[in-house]
């Protein structure tokens, strides 16, 4: 698969909420840079955080742009995150359905057709003045 067609497929599954794809996309000792927030390392400590964000969020990404380098190990993304806020985040405002619609993108490592790293980003801002803070 070409790069490209690995971080298609990535939010594909993402976007079917099909963990066991989305999870087999990565590389064992993924890096992942949360955004505005720390580092993760591993693809189990993934499997964790994405187990929060599923409870609560629920997300489709559309409108993606991917782009990738020429020697493929490098990778980006933009697209539009539709969302709706299901369960009170900890530290974040109280959760009541809201809906939200948010730009953001994310950056890529590959290494042998997988993601190695992912960096994410959107603007929490104005996702907290979107669900009423």
């Amino acid at each position: 698969m070409s790069a490209i067609e690995t971080i298609r497929a990535y939010y594909d599954a993402f976007n079917r909420q099909d963990m066991d794809a989305f999870l087999a996309l990565l590389t064992d000792d993924v890096v992942h840079d949360i955004n505005q927030g720390e580092r993760q390392v591993g693809k189990q400590v993934f499997a964790t955080f994405m187990q929060h964000m599923n409870r609560c969020y629920k997300e489709n990404l559309t409108d993606m742009v991917i782009m990738a380098s020429e020697d493929g190990n490098r990778a980006s993304a933009e697209f539009v995150v539709n969302g709706e806020y299901l369960a009170t985040d900890e530290g974040l405002p109280e959760a009541n359905g809201q809906t939200y619609v948010l730009p953001a993108g994310a950056f890529f490592e590959l290494k042998d057709g997988k993601v190695a790293r992912v960096t994410n980003y959107y603007n929490l801002n104005d996702w907290i003045a979107q669900v009423g803070a």
